[in-house]
């Protein structure tokens, strides 16, 4: 059976198996408009992914082997399913129908293309999002897909220019988010690499350190002779993840960006005012254009519209990407600095990614931001919240996190009890498990990690606990309700955070 799609896709029949998940339906998005004829199959709770399949003319079917008929050319699944298990695929295995995971078809997509795999523990969503935004403004011919909705997109998670709908000869530009975990970025064949950063994660797949820095490293060295890393200085991990590729492969060309990086994407961070991030890069110092929506800033100088120093970072990360692909089509990015800050002002963060939700006033007048992110590793967590203080100083921030896995909470249990010093007042859960593990596997609890944070020296009477989600509504009721004081001028923010399905709160107390 190959594990290949077509080059001319124009009438296959692929038929996906999980069809609602994120990077499925991404791929749904991407193949559909290459021409391919697709159906697919989930299970029948709703998530913001049927929305996007629905815009196609698409419908999830409910798992049954009646879905493969013979006129099915390909099978594309999700990880969490499994050839033996699932009704669909034990009858497209029965009929020897081609399956390919979703890494495997992503991959095979990537071989037609020139393509970039955006990485990293962190990052990855925002940064491919802000590239596709980019993107958008200048004139490539080129296809995105990111790892979760992008606002900037239109509310999907792909991105095609008119350019790259063109029938030509030449090869279109292809960006993708592409994942470490279980080596899955190892199917993608590219010829740029972005990485934002390399840290212990995953714990259940990469016990070390090294573990999950050898994978970056082998993902690395995939580049073709004379390929291009892009990585972050400012990042330990991928200053040593980028060292350690170069030695086996002193062909390739490191270009840094980052506050420690030398050269053209060396970031110097502005000033964050009216809810505006304002940042230079090196390469555009000296550029006669002003920022769109200029806010007292020089010239040269962008802004994002978006909280946290994180997102500055991926901003010069996307920069460089799309700077270097420029230049790769003969043209000079100096003379595209107002297209680059139009679409760099133009991202407005992305799914569960610092998701403002909703702005309300609460009964007794409080101003009230809701915001929704994805955040689950503590470094994330507290460069998000960090960032939050920074974008949001006038609000009281109130933080509702859900760790998600027991492997992960116990390996970085520290970690996690001092991420969330930026917030004002923090409620806690039980873990969200992964289906990978078995609680009973484990000691630690969600009221273990509630019991580290009080031991970090913070007030423990800013610090809650409540064993379910929605058991925490009334305590976030009341807490909104409370008259504040003047420094928190402008109202609150709360914030739920965390892989989990904790975000069920924010839309409880919306309602």
């Amino acid at each position: 059976m190959s594990n290949k799609l077509p080059e001319n896709l124009n009438n296959v029949h692929i038929h996906f198996v999980g069809i609602k998940g994120t990077g499925m339906a991404a791929l749904v998005e991407i193949l559909f408009h290459a021409g391919a004829v697709i159906t697919g199959s989930d299970v029948s709770e709703r998530f913001y992914t049927d929305e996007i399949i629905e815009k196609l003319g698409l419908k999830a079917l409910p798992f049954s082997e009646e879905n493969i008929t013979d006129k099915i050319d390909y099978v594309i699944y999700s990880s969490a399913y499994k050839l033996d298990k699932n009704p669909d695929l034990i009858a497209a295995v029965r009929k020897n129908i081609p399956c390919l995971l979703y890494t495997e078809a992503l991959g095979s997509y990537s071989e037609r293309s020139y393509s970039c795999g955006i990485c990293g523990v962190h990052g990855k969503t925002s940064t491919t999002g802000l590239t596709g935004t980019i993107l958008k403004e200048l004139p490539l011919a080129v296809q995105v897909l990111a790892g979760s909705v992008i606002n900037s997109f239109g509310g999907t998670c792909t991105y095609t220019s008119p350019l790259a709908k063109e029938k030509s000869e030449k090869k279109n530009i292809f960006v993708a988010e592409t994942c470490e975990y279980q080596r899955h970025f190892m199917s993608f064949c590219p010829q740029k690499i972005v990485l934002t950063s390399v840290e212990p994660d995953h714990q259940d797949y990469y016990p070390t350190y090294e573990d999950i820095r050898g994978a970056f490293v082998d993902y690395i060295c995939k580049l073709p002779k004379n390929g291009t890393l892009i990585y972050c200085a400012d990042d330990k991990g991928a200053v040593e993840t980028a060292g350690i590729a170069h030695d086996k492969r002193p062909d390739l060309n490191l270009i840094p960006y980052g506050t420690k990086a030398e050269g053209d994407y060396k970031l110097t961070f502005g000033k964050v005012e009216n809810e505006k991030n304002i940042f230079s890069l090196k390469l555009f110092e000296n550029t006669d254009g002003t920022s769109q929506n200029d806010i007292n800033s020089k010239s040269g100088d962008f802004f994002l519209r978006v909280p946290g120093r994180h997102e500055v970072m991926d901003a010069a990360a996307a920069t460089a990407l799309c700077c270097e692909l420029l230049k790769d089509a003969g043209k000079n990015p100096l003379d595209l600095y107002n297209e680059i800050a139009a679409g760099l002002s133009n991202f407005a963060g992305g799914k569960r990614r610092s998701e403002v939700v909703a702005r309300i006033k609460s009964k007794s007048g409080n101003d009230v931001v809701i915001v929704d992110d994805y955040g689950h590793h503590p470094t994330a967590v507290k460069t998000t919240l960090e960032g939050f203080r920074d974008f949001y100083k006038g609000r009281k921030i109130i933080v509702d996190f859900m760790s998600h896995t027991y492997s992960r909470t116990q390996a970085l249990l520290k970690e996690f009890a001092a991420c969330f010093g930026s917030a004002d007042e923090i409620i806690l859960h039980k873990i969200y498990s992964s289906a990978r593990e078995n609680p009973s596997d484990f000691t630690i609890t969600g009221r273990t990690l509630f019991e580290e944070v009080i031991k970090t020296g913070i007030d423990k009477n800013r610090v809650h606990y409540f064993e379910e989600i929605l058991d925490a509504e009334s305590f976030v009721r009341e807490e909104l309700e409370k008259p504040l004081s003047p420094e928190y001028k402008d109202g609150y923010l709360f914030v739920t955070m965390g892989a989990g399905d904790n975000w069920k709160l924010g839309k409880k107390i919306l309602e």
